[in-house]
């Protein structure tokens, strides 16, 4: 009997003669078929759009600190009546 863990699901990709040449190098220089090449790629792309942890966004957000700087000195003190200057210049520049 099949662990259904580790199941697969047959599935057919089209690729270029470049890119099937390319993976069947790879995969023989890794000792791997070619199917588990797209396997890890299709992992690494499902990785790739995952959010991250609370951790890494409060890292990336103070990475962002003091990076921008703007001439006005009283943004802190007048920051509402900035935010509604640029909300009604929004407005006219799309005609609302």
């Amino acid at each position: 009997m099949i662990d259904t863990m580790w199941a697969m699901i047959r599935t057919q990709a089209q690729l270029t003669e470049e890119q099937l040449a390319a993976l069947k190098e790879i995969a023989a220089e890794r000792g791997v078929s070619v199917a588990e090449l797209i396997r890890r790629g299709v992992d690494t792309v499902i990785a790739s759009r995952e959010r991250p942890g609370l951790a890494e966004r409060r890292r990336r957000a103070l990475a962002v600190v003091g990076a921008f700087s703007d001439p006005a000195t009283d943004v802190a003190r007048e920051h509402d009546d900035y935010f509604v200057e640029a909300i009604d210049r929004g407005r006219r520049a799309s005609g609302a």
